[in-house]
């Protein structure tokens, strides 16, 4: 069985494992122990603490199959998009060139430099192993944080935010880098992305250019790779479309890919969450698959099961899914469809 929790320092040569397996890009994974081990105590201590708003608190979550012991993916939440400096992205804006003598009108779409998201909650650090990318555990991995965030919605800011990997090639050339930010690096694409994963992606972005840059004077590779998806990161992008998610304000500094946003509360998978109580059974004639989480913090866990549930009714669990999410007979899960 597949089940999310949150991750422990024990998982740390897995969990670096699965940043070796990632695409370029992934930044809030790097394949470095010293940070991975810094992000997992910070994980930890977050979900250890007492916490009524949201601060510098940063989640991380694995999906570990528990017949074997293995990590088989991740993805996290950070409470607070550049808590301890600004998150920067590239805002989509159209400027108006007008003459009345000359009868001249032409709106120019330009890319300006913002950290208008700098504070929001940010999903992160998301990756699943291939052969599960296009199955119902790719949604648990994604959609599991967003019934944790539902569960828990004062650790959380109202708007959610996550950066999406954007296009590069497959020997990891990134034709947006190379038409923007390697004009003021002269390094690659990866070299650029491990830079900034070893230290910060501030101190790159204050080199960027602070003024306006105008899209018809960027290569035509650079303006086609604007908000495109890399191929891996396709099945991650349709599960924030189908939760809601728009797409078309921001992207991302380095790859060009697209920056995502919503209001927490309109989120699909938060808005029509259900809190159930919980009985045990050993036999379930199931009719739908859904993500089910017990509701804790620390002792977080979340599933997919197949149930006959309907919203109001108690949800009937079978005992091997009631010991995966640690709840007997009277707790209480939160539950959505799939």
């Amino acid at each position: 069985m597949l089940v999310m929790r949150p991750v422990r320092l024990a998982d740390l040569p897995n969990v670096q494992q699965l940043a070796v397996d990632s695409p370029v890009g992934v930044t809030s994974l790097p394949d470095n122990t010293d940070r991975l081990r810094e992000r997992i105590l910070a994980s930890e201590a977050s979900f250890a603490g007492e916490v009524r708003f949201h601060g510098e608190e940063s989640y991380l979550f694995v999906l570990e199959d528990t017949d074997s012991g293995s990590l088989v993916g991740c993805s996290g939440i950070v409470a607070s998009a550049g808590f301890s400096e600004p998150f920067y992205s590239f805002r989509n804006e159209t400027f108006v060139h007008a003459s009345r003598e000359l009868s001249v009108h032409n709106k120019v779409h330009v890319l300006s430099l913002c950290h208008d998201l700098t504070g929001h909650s940010l999903l992160t650090g998301f990756y699943i192993k291939p052969e599960l990318v296009a199955g119902r555990f790719a949604e648990l991995n994604s959609r599991g944080r967003l019934l944790f965030i539902a569960s828990h919605p004062d650790r959380f800011a109202d708007v959610l935010v996550t950066e999406i990997v954007g296009y590069s090639d497959d020997a990891n050339e990134s034709p947006f880098w190379n038409g923007v930010g390697r004009n003021f690096f002269n390094i690659s694409y990866p070299e650029a992305e491990e830079l900034s994963s070893r230290k910060s992606r501030t101190f790159l972005a204050e080199v960027m250019p602070h003024y306006p840059l105008y899209v018809p004077l960027l290569s035509g590779g650079a303006q086609e790779a604007m908000a495109s998806v890399h191929p891996r990161a396709q099945a991650s992008f349709d599960i924030f479309m189908r939760e809601g998610f728009e797409s078309d304000r921001y992207i991302d500094i380095f790859d060009g890919g697209p920056t995502l946003q919503a209001r927490t509360a309109g989120i699909r998978s938060i808005a029509r969450s259900s809190e159930a109580n919980v009985l045990v059974g050993n036999t379930i004639h199931s009719t739908r698959s859904f993500l089910v989480i017990n509701g804790e913090v620390s002792d977080f866990r979340a599933v997919v099961a197949e149930l006959d549930w309907e919203p109001g009714a108690p949800a009937t669990l079978t005992p091997e899914i009631a010991d995966a999410l640690a709840v007997g007979e009277g707790a209480s899960v939160r539950l959505v469809a799939l």
